[in-house]
Parts: structure tokens; sequence; C-alpha cells
């Protein structure tokens, strides 16, 4: 996908040393916004993410009539005036997500209940990904869904109205599926019930009590959800931990550099986005968590990494939904491992920003790893170190790139990135908080 930018990344000429404050969690962010603007009352929110993807969201609602205000220049901090869950109205123009799968897929439970019609649609690379697992449940649930493929891609036309409640079975392991049908239960009549195949996040469970809407979680992992007809403003300022995906990067970068000592600052470490610790751990990798704290209902540390010889491993099944946005950068560490990483069931990451299965395998491939595809996975055999001096193509796919830029750290020449612009949309500054530590990357029109 042609969309611009390219990274100069590595070697790294020293060890990584210091403390990084990453950006806020980017799916805290939507619900954040999204909650509150569904909310009655005002919402103040900090810790927010001004990646493209979260500003796509806050803009849907500013087109749907609530009024945000934001209180710094860095846009990390918002006041949202709710209109309360009937008070959205309806937009002039198409609405735009841009590429955030997760907007789109979240407000089309948003969207089926309400009493107009609105057409969602976004970039060439999200209008290529699946949306009828979405679609789907609430179609079921009486919303009329129209668009390309049946609805299958955008763009789609929602047409909503008085939802009845359903029990939805996910056929995939997805948190946008389950709170897709949880924010379309807001509007249905009765109780609305999902199960997963695995547990994914649950941040969705998490915030919607804080906005006064109980949800439910049974010992067999049923979700419950008895619609209140109401959503209020927290007395309390809503608060959002810093991004474990983006942390990730970090965490590999210095786990690879011999010598390096960083410390990532107040980190969501829920058991949902955990995955990427419990999978570096098995990998052998230096990471000790410190000033343990909560922030909402959010677990949060500090994540110290020290550098350390890493091995392969097989991932177990279960940590895969809970790494699922950090393969790219685990697949990093895996290719500079010592032995072999075998990763199975995780044939999601091929409906991603883009196949990031092949995308790694292509990537990494051009810059000396030993990867080789699987269906669902990918199985890698580290080395010592990559040859680099080689050209890989992004695909326009944020994490691809920044993997890649983490890699290049232990290469023995430069790797250049190219349609890495899509950084943008989920962690603006990364290429500065990168250099901060000691990293040596670059966007190329910095020469």
């Amino acid at each position: 996908m042609e969309i611009g930018g390219t990274l100069i990344a590595g070697p790294a000429t020293g060890p990584l040393k210091g403390d990084i404050v990453v950006p806020g969690d980017k799916s805290m962010s939507h619900r954040a916004v999204m909650l509150a603007s569904l909310a009655d009352g005002v919402t103040e929110i900090h810790g927010f993410l001004p990646g493209e993807d979260n500003i796509s969201t806050a803009r849907m609602f500013i087109d749907m009539g609530v009024k945000i205000e934001w209180l710094n220049d860095e846009k990390t901090s918002l006041r949202v005036f709710g209109v309360g869950l009937h008070g959205l109205k309806q937009p002039v123009n198409v609405l735009n997500a841009g590429n955030a799968g997760t907007c789109v897929r979240l407000m089309t439970g948003v969207l089926a209940g309400q009493s107009f019609s609105s057409t969602m649609s976004g970039d060439a690379s999200l209008c290529k990904r699946p949306m009828k697992r979405v679609v789907d449940p609430v179609r079921k649930m009486g919303a009329i869904v129209e668009g390309r493929e049946g609805g299958e891609l955008l763009p789609i036309i929602i047409t909503g109205g008085k939802l009845k409640a359903i029990h939805h079975v996910s056929e995939v392991a997805s948190a946008q599926v389950k709170s897709c049908v949880l924010l379309a239960g807001l509007y249905a009549d009765g109780v609305t019930t999902v199960n997963e195949p695995k547990p994914t996040r649950d941040h969705t469970e998490r915030m919607l009590p804080l906005f006064g809407q109980p949800v439910e979680v049974a010992d067999d992992g049923t979700i419950s959800l008895f619609p209140t007809d109401k959503l209020t403003a927290p007395a309390t300022n809503v608060v959002i931990p810093a991004d474990p995906s983006s942390a990730c990067f970090f965490a590999v970068a210095a786990s690879l550099v011999e010598g390096s000592d960083v410390t990532l600052k107040s980190i969501g470490i829920n058991d949902r986005r955990d995955g990427w610790r419990r999978v570096m751990i098995g990998m052998g990798a230096a990471l000790t968590l410190e000033n343990e704290d909560k922030v909402g209902e959010e677990p949060v540390a500090d994540v110290r990494v020290t550098s350390g010889g890493l091995h392969g491993m097989f991932v177990h099944p279960d940590d895969v939904p809970d790494a699922i946005d950090e393969f790219p950068v685990l697949f990093a560490a895996a290719a500079l491992a010592d032995g072999e990483f075998v990763l199975e069931d995780a044939e999601e990451l091929r409906v991603k920003e883009s196949d990031r299965i092949s995308a790694m395998a292509n990537a990494l491939s051009a810059a000396g790893a030993d990867i080789t595809e699987k269906p669902d996975g990918a199985v890698i055999r580290g080395l010592a170190s990559l040859r680099g001096d080689a050209d890989v193509d992004a695909l326009g796919d944020h994490r691809i790139a920044m993997a890649m830029a983490v890699v290049a750290q232990r290469a023995e020449g430069e790797i250049r990135i190219h349609n890495a612009a899509a950084i943008a949309t989920s962690f603006p500054n990364f290429v500065t908080l990168a250099q901060s530590i000691g990293m040596n990357v670059r966007w190329a029109d910095e020469n």
C-alpha cells in the first residue's frame, strides 16, 4: 500500500538507556470517547492517545453533534459534552474511520441503536478488512446493514432502531466483536449476552460500569449486559494508562541490545493485554514490575527491561489473543533469539491492517532472518544478527514499520522501511521516544 514515509533504522550504536512515558492506551482511548459521548453530563479524559485512529473516533461523534474541547495542544486531554444514549444526530456526511478498525467495528454497535441511517467508510486498507463478524450480530438484533459484498466490506450503511437482545457466541476471539455487541446491547430490549472462544481484552466491560452501566461476567466467561437505558458521566476524570502495545516495541529493543536498561512508566498490565509480557518472559527476557498501582479499573506498573539472552519457544494458544497486536515485534525478538520460535492459532493476524504474518515474513527475510510462514502463524529460527542493508515495505501498517525499526537495532547494516507513515495512526511520537533512549532510527527526510 503506497502511503509514503521512509524510516531508516539501525544498527544501534550503544546500549539503550532511560525512562519512557509512552502514549495512552489506544483501545481505551476509543472506548472512553464513545462512552463519554453517549453519557449524560460532561466527562474529562486524560491520557488520551492523539493518534489518527482515535481522532477519527472523536471526529465521528463531533459529526453527530457531540461537543469536544481539547484541553491542551498535544490533544492528550479533552472534555466531552455527552448527549446521552439517544441524543446523537444524523450525520450529514459519510463517517470516515480512516485506518481505525476498532473505531468502525465498535461504532457498528453504536449506530445499530440509533433512530437514523448513517454510512461508514475508511481508507483503502480498512475497506479490505472483514466486517461480517460485526454486521451479522447487529442484524440479528434488528439493525439493517447494507454495503459491499452484502455488508462484508466498507462502506456500509446502517439503519438503526429499537433492538432486541441476543445471546452471541463469537466464532473468533475478538474484543472488537464482543464490544460491538455489548454497545448495541445498550439499546436492546432484554439482556444481551456474549460468549467467546477465548477471553479477549476486557476494557469495555471495565469501563461501562464507570458510566453507570453494570456488566456481569460469569464463571464460565459469559458476559451479560442488563441495559439501564442511560449512561452517566463519571464523577471523577477518566484517566487512561500507558499503552502496553506501544511499550512492547521498546521492551523488545532493550532486550536485544546488549547493556540496555530501560524503564517503561505506568504501563497497563491488564491480564488481557499482558500476553506480550508473558511471551517475552517465556523467551527469557529480563522484565520486572515496579510501582504497581491502579488507574480507574485498570492495573498499571512500571516495567523495567534489561538486556538478556532470548531463546525460542512455543507460544501457548491461550496467550495468542492477549498478544495479538504485539506479534509483529515479537517476531522481531524471535528472529534474534537462540533457537526456534513457533506461533500457531494466530490466523487473525492475516486480517489486520495488513496480512501481518506475510508482511513480517517478507520484511524479516529481506533483512536476513530465517522465518517460515504457516497458515495460522510462523516458525522463526533465531540468528545472532541480521545482515540488514535492506529495503522493506511496511505496507502502510504501523506495527510492521515499528517492528522492523526495532529489529534493525541488531542488524549489521541499515534497514530502510518504506510506506511507514501510518505510524501516525497509533504512535505519532515513536521516533522521538526511540531516539531519546538511544535507538538508531530516523525519518529519511531528516538527513
